[in-house]
C-alpha cells in the first residue's frame, strides 16, 4: 500500500490531469476498467486499413489560417466618422463589463465630436487577444493603424518580423502579470526559500514542491511574459544560453499544465488542482472566486503601450495622438482603476529589454523542451450523416494542417465513428511513416450514418490503457490526450452518463473541437477533465487548433 506521501505525490499528478499511465493504471478501481471492457464489448469495432497518402509537413502560411477579421474581431466601437483610425486592442480592456474600459472610452471619443483641420475624426476598436493581432500584423493579412497589446514583447515582436512600429504610449493604462498562490503554498514556500519570487518559483516547480500552470507562449502575454521571465531568472545575460536552457528544461519537467486559454486556467485553479498559476491582476480582482489565491508580481509590466502601425498619414498620427491624450483624462484614469487597472502601481519590471529576436527563438525552445515529454493523443472523428458537406470537409484541412504542428515525438492514433466505431489508426509514434497513413485515414473519410460519439470515446481509452501495457519499451513520462473533433450531436450508442465515472477515474484531458456544432454537448465533455472546448468555424478551425497543438502537442 502507498504510505501518504506517495498518496500525495499520485493525486497531484492525477490532478493534473497528465496522468502518468503507471500511476494512472493503479488507481483506476477494477469496477472502472471492468465497466469499460462491458462498455466495448457492446461496441462493433472495426480495425480499418487505409493507403499512405502524400503528407506535407510545411506550416501553412499564417495569412491563410487566420479567420476573416470582420467575422471573427467585428469592431467593438465603430468609426462614425470618413477620418479614422482603427486600434487593434487586448482584450482584457476592449471588451465589455469590467473588461471594457477602452471601449468606454472609444465611444466617448466619437461622440466628442473632436475635429483636426476643420473634419470630425473617429476611432474604430477591434478586441483581439495580443497574440493573435500580432499574427494579423507580422503576416500583412491585416494591418490597423495603430495596436495596443497588454505588454511591449509582442511589439518587439513584430518589429523583429519587420513590421513599421513606433512606441507613441509606453502606458495606456496600468496592470501587472502575477503568479498565484495559494495562501498556504505561499506560506511554505516563504518558509522554504525566505521569498516568494520568480527564482524562488522556478526553485520551487523543478524542486518538486509547487504544482503551477501558465497559459500558452504563443498566444497568451501573460504566459509569454512566463516564459521569458524564467528564462531570465536562469541566465539574465542570455536568455538562450546552455545554462538557461538546461535550467528550463528541468523546471517544465514538473509543469502539469500549459493552459490552451486563461479561461481554462482559471477553471483549471478555481477546482484547487493547482498550487498557483499566472493571471492579470485586472483580472484577479475581478474574479471574486480566486481570491483565495495570493497575488505575486512577475517579469514585465503590462502597460498596455501604444504602436503606431506603418507609414501613418499626418491626419492619422493627428487623430492617435489625440484620442491617445483623450485616454490620460482624470475620469478615464478614475475608470481604470474602478475596473480594476493602475493596481500594484509600485511594482517595477524585474527583466530588463528583450529583442524580438530572442523573445520568438524563446517561443520555438518552449515548444522544443515542452515536447520533451511525449504524448500520446488519439484523435476521435465523427463522421455521422449529420457532418457531411462542409463541416466534414473542414474537419478533414483542419486536420490535414494541424498535423504540421504536432511533434513527431509524439504518438498518435485516430479513430473514427457513426453507428460504430472504426479503429483506423493504431497507435505510433507520429514519424514520416505515421503522418501519412495518418492522412490517408483522413482523405478517405465519408459521412453517413447515426452519431455514437461516447462509444468513440469508449474505444480511445481502451487503445490509451492498451498502449499504457504495450510492453517494457514503453515510456512512464506519456502523457494520455484524446481529441474529439464532432457537431456535438449524439444520438446513438452509449450516453455520457454511462462513461462520466470511467472519464473521471482515467482523468484523460479530453480536448473537444466543434463544427458548427452543440457547442453546449461537447462543453459537458470537456468540463469533466477541464479541457479545453474550441468551436471551430468555417474561417478560424485551422489557426485554432495551431494554438491548441502548439500547446498540448
Amino acid at each position: 500500500m502507498p504510505n501518504d506521501a506517495d498518496k500525495k505525490v499520485i493525486w497531484k499528478i492525477m490532478g493534473a490531469t497528465v496522468g502518468v499511465f503507471l500511476l494512472v493504471y493503479l488507481l483506476i478501481p477494477d469496477g472502472g476498467t471492468d465497466n469499460l471492457a462491458d462498455i466495448i464489448e457492446d461496441i462493433d469495432v472495426n480495425t480499418v486499413t487505409h493507403s499512405p497518402a502524400p503528407v506535407d509537413i510545411t506550416p501553412e502560411n499564417p495569412i491563410d489560417t487566420l479567420p476573416d477579421i470582420d467575422h471573427s474581431y467585428p469592431p467593438q466601437v465603430e468609426k462614425s466618422t470618413s477620418s479614422y483610425i482603427e486600434i487593434f486592442s487586448s482584450t482584457e480592456k476592449a471588451g465589455s463589463g469590467t473588461d471594457g474600459w477602452l471601449t468606454e472610452v472609444a465611444r466617448d471619443f466619437n461622440e466628442a465630436r473632436i475635429k483636426i483641420d476643420g473634419k470630425r475624426v473617429s476611432v474604430r476598436l477591434r478586441a483581439i487577444p495580443s497574440g493573435e493581432a500580432a499574427d494579423y500584423i507580422t503576416s500583412g493579412k491585416y494591418r490597423p493603424d495603430a495596436y495596443t497589446p497588454s505588454n511591449e514583447l509582442w511589439g518587439e515582436v513584430i518589429i523583429s518580423q519587420g513590421v513599421k512600429a513606433e512606441l507613441v504610449e509606453k502606458r495606456l493604462v496600468g496592470n501587472v502579470a502575477g503568479i498565484l498562490l495559494t495562501k498556504a503554498k505561499k506560506d511554505e514556500l516563504v518558509n522554504n526559500y525566505g521569498d516568494v519570487n520568480t527564482t524562488t518559483i522556478i526553485d520551487a516547480v523543478a524542486n518538486d514542491e509547487l504544482d503551477m500552470g501558465y497559459t500558452n507562449p504563443f498566444a497568451s502575454s501573460t504566459g509569454l511574459n512566463f516564459l521569458i521571465s524564467a528564462l531570465y531568472a536562469f541566465d539574465s545575460s542570455n536568455l538562450l544560453s546552455d545554462k538557461a536552457v538546461a535550467g528550463f528544461e528541468g523546471f517544465q519537467a514538473n509543469i502539469p499544465v500549459v493552459a490552451y486559454t486563461t479561461l481554462q486556467m482559471r477553471d483549471a485553479a478555481k477546482s484547487g488542482l493547482l498550487d498557483g498559476f499566472v493571471l492579470e491582476y485586472q483580472t484577479y480582482v475581478n474574479t471574486p472566486d480566486i481570491r483565495h489565491y495570493e497575488f505575486t508580481p512577475f517579469g514585465f509590466r503590462h502597460d498596455n503601450p501604444v504602436y503606431a502601425i506603418g507609414d501613418l498619414s499626418a491626419e492619422k498620427r493627428q487623430i492617435l495622438n489625440e484620442f491617445v491624450e483623450f485616454t490620460q483624462q482624470e475620469k478615464y484614469r478614475s475608470l481604470a482603476t474602478e475596473y480594476g487597472f493602475n493596481g500594484l502601481d509600485e511594482y517595477q519590471s524585474e527583466t530588463g529589454p528583450v529583442s524580438g529576436d530572442v523573445i520568438i527563438q524563446a517561443q520555438r525552445l518552449w515548444k522544443e523542451v515542452k515536447n520533451a515529454k511525449p504524448i500520446c493523443a488519439i484523435f476521435v472523428v465523427d463522421v455521422s450523416g449529420s457532418m457531411d458537406g462542409r463541416p466534414l470537409s473542414n474537419l478533414k484541412r483542419s486536420l490535414l494542417e494541424g498535423q504540421k504542428y504536432i511533434g513527431e515525438n509524439n504518438l498518435v492514433g485516430l479513430v473514427s465513428y457513426s453507428d460504430d466505431v472504426n479503429i483506423d489508426l493504431p497507435v505510433a509514434k507520429f514519424d514520416l511513416d505515421q503522418r501519412p497513413l495518418f492522412a490517408g485515414a483522413v482523405y478517405d473519410m465519408q459521412a453517413g450514418g447515426g452519431t455514437a460519439t461516447f462509444d468513440g470515446i469508449a474505444v480511445a481509452m481502451q487503445m490509451l490503457i492498451e498502449q499504457k501495457a504495450a510492453g517494457p519499451d514503453r515510456d512512464p513520462n506519456l502523457k494520455p490526450r484524446i481529441f474529439i473533433l464532432s457537431d456535438g450531436e449524439t444520438n446513438e450508442g452509449h450516453s455520457l452518463n454511462e462513461i462520466r465515472t470511467i472519464v473521471e477515474e482515467l482523468g484523460v484531458p479530453i480536448y473537444t473541437i466543434g463544427y458548427n456544432a452543440d457547442i453546449k454537448a461537447l462543453k459537458e465533455i470537456s468540463k469533466i477533465t477541464e479541457a479545453a472546448c474550441i468551436n471551430a468555424d468555417t474561417d478560424d478551425v485551422v489557426y485554432k487548433l495551431r494554438n491548441l497543438f502548439n500547446a498540448e502537442l
